[in-house]
């Protein structure tokens, strides 16, 4: 690799996007300077106008083009109920279910001082400022990794003094899922979330 070539160049620019390694960066590069090069061009300009022009939302931190998102602004959102999410992706899988109705707060991350990444970095103040203004329930949608697990507890425990009610979603076993298949966590998880059959 000769780190002066521009084609290496754009190699190593590739490999910022996730599970792409340096066969996959090459293979991208070659193919748009081999047989695509207006399709690079496209994908440079809306790349450059993407970035340019998306930023986040003052009110739910998602990604958005204009000050507050089309969810915060939508007017039969139910706002007493937020739901925190990890990222912009998380939100887009609830609206596919359909099932969701409130509001958003989307972290950007995990809580992982080791990354450098604390309460500000996520936004937690202006989560807490959001639900001292009439929430009556927070939802934590947030993976059950250790890092997650780490970021929900410090959210219930910071929400605490502002009388709001703090769930989290059920985890355990999947619909469609057989006890055998399944790991010792997720089945621990699935006993201490039972709830009474009525």
């Amino acid at each position: 690799m000769n780190p002066d070539s521009l084609i290496d160049q754009l190699i190593e620019a590739f490999r910022c996007l996730p599970g792409v390694g340096p066969k996959t960066a090459q293979r991208m590069v070659y193919h748009l300077l081999q047989r695509d090069q207006a399709g690079g061009k496209k994908l440079a300009e809306q790349l450059t106008t993407t970035l340019d022009k998306v930023s986040r939302c003052s009110q739910c931190r998602d990604l958005t083009e204009h000050e507050i998102c089309e969810l915060c602004r939508h007017p039969t959102r139910q706002s007493n109920t937020l739901c925190v999410v990890e990222s912009p992706a998380d939100v887009i899988a609830l609206e596919m279910t359909g099932g969701f109705k409130g509001r958003y707060f989307v972290l950007m991350g995990t809580l992982s001082p080791l990354d450098g990444v604390g309460p500000a970095e996520l936004g937690l103040e202006l989560l807490k400022a959001r639900c001292e203004e009439g929430i009556a329930e927070v939802i934590l949608a947030i993976g059950s990794t250790v890092e997650g697990e780490a970021t929900c507890h410090y959210v219930s425990e910071m929400l605490k003094p502002t009388g709001v009610t703090v769930t989290r979603l059920a985890q355990g076993i999947p619909f469609g899922g057989d006890l055998e298949y399944l790991d010792g966590g997720t089945l621990v998880h699935a006993l201490e979330g039972r709830k009474q059959i009525v």
